[in-house]
C-alpha cells in the first residue's frame, strides 16, 4: 500500500542531547510515540519483546510507538533523542503498514540534523530522562500544543527533518500489511478512514464491489484474519490511544470510535489487550 507523504501527520514531540553515565536504566517503558535514538558516544542496550539491541556509536535506532521496552546502560553513553507522534485523528501510520529495522547505519547529515535541531529548539529538551517524569497525559498534551503552536515555517522545519531520518528506516522497511488486489486496497483504506464510525461487512462489500462471502474470503485470503477481526483490533488500537492522551469517560471512548454498546466495547477490549480499558488507562499513567 503507498502512503502518499501528504497525509503524514508527524508531530515533533521531544528533541535533545542526553548525556549519561550507568543512569539510563529503566524497565517496562511503553508511549504513545516513536522514539529515534542516533548514539554519539558510549554503549547502552535496548531490550525489546523479541530481542535485545546493542546501541552503538554511528548507528541511529527506532522504537516503535506503543512497543514495551527496556533500557540499560552500564558507562558513559551520549545520545539524541527524537520523539514523534502520528497524529490522533485517521492519518494514515507508517509504523501500521511497514516493519522497519530497529538500527541503521547513520551519516554525518544525520547528527548535524539532530544538532541543528537541539541548538534551535532547547525548550524541547526533556525534563529527566525519567519516563515517569515526561511519559504522562499533562506532559503529552502540552507536548502536542507546543508544537502546534509553532509557526508554520519552524514545524514544516521540523518535519522535513523528521522525514529526512525516518527515511534511513524505510529505505530497509518491508511491507507489514500488503496486497496488491485494489479492491482489499479500496477495504482497508475506508477501515482506516472510519475507523471511528460502524463499520459493517455490507458496507465493505459495497466499497470492494463484491459479495459479503467472497469479501471475507478474499480478505482472509490475504491477511489471515477476517474483516470484523481486523477492524476490532484498529477500535481497541485507537481506544488506547484516547484513553491515553484524553480523560474522556470509557463509555464516551466506545461512542466515539461507532459503538453503540459501551459494555460490548469493554468485553473486546479485554479480550484483545488482557486487561479492561480503566485499567490499561492506569497502568498507563
Amino acid at each position: 500500500m503507498k502512503i502518499p507523504i501528504e497525509s503524514l501527520n508527524l508531530q515533533v514531540l521531544n528533541v535533545g542531547l542526553a548525556y549519561h553515565n550507568a543512569d539510563w536504566n529503566w524497565k517496562d517503558v511503553s508511549s504513545p510515540f516513536t522514539r529515534i535514538y542516533f548514539v554519539k558516544e558510549g554503549e547502552a542496550t535496548l531490550h525489546l519483546p523479541e530481542t535485545s539491541v546493542r546501541l552503538r556509536p554511528g548507528y541511529l535506532y527506532i522504537v516503535p510507538a506503543y512497543t514495551t521496552h527496556s533500557y540499560e546502560c552500564e558507562g558513559n553513553f551520549v545520545h539524541y533523542y527524537l520523539h514523534v507522534f502520528e497524529g490522533f485523528k485517521n492519518e494514515v501510520n507508517i509504523l501500521e503498514m511497514y516493519d522497519l529495522p530497529t538500527e541503521v547505519i547513520a551519516s554525518e547529515d544525520d547528527e548535524r540534523i539532530l544538532q541543528r535541531m537541539c541548538e534551535e529548539l532547547p525548550q524541547m529538551k526533556l525534563p529527566s530522562s525519567n519516563p515517569s517524569a515526561y511519559d504522562n497525559t499533562t506532559r503529552f498534551s502540552d507536548y502536542v500544543r507546543r508544537y502546534h503552536d509553532m509557526p508554520l515555517w519552524q514545524r514544516m522545519a521540523l518535519r522535513g527533518n523528521t522525514l529526512l531520518l525516518l527515511s534511513r528506516f524505510m529505505r530497509e522497511a518491508v511491507p507489514h500489511v500488503w496486497t496488491n488486489d485494489d479492491r482489499i486496497k479500496k477495504v482497508l483504506d475506508f477501515i482506516h478512514k472510519n475507523i471511528d464510525q460502524p463499520i459493517t461487512i455490507d458496507k465493505l462489500a459495497d466499497v470492494a464491489c463484491l459479495t459479503k462471502a467472497y469479501l471475507i474470503r478474499l480478505f482472509q485470503r490475504e491477511f489471515g484474519t477476517s474483516p470484523l477481526q481486523y477492524i476490532n483490533v484498529k477500535k481497541v488500537e485507537r481506544a488506547q490511544l484516547l484513553l491515553y492522551t484524553t480523560d474522556m469517560p470509557v463509555k464516551e471512548v466506545a461512542y466515539a470510535l461507532g459503538f453503540a454498546d459501551h459494555s460490548y466495547f469493554i468485553r473486546m477490549f479485554r479480550k484483545q489487550s488482557g486487561i479492561t480499558p480503566q485499567l490499561y488507562r492506569t497502568r498507563m499513567r
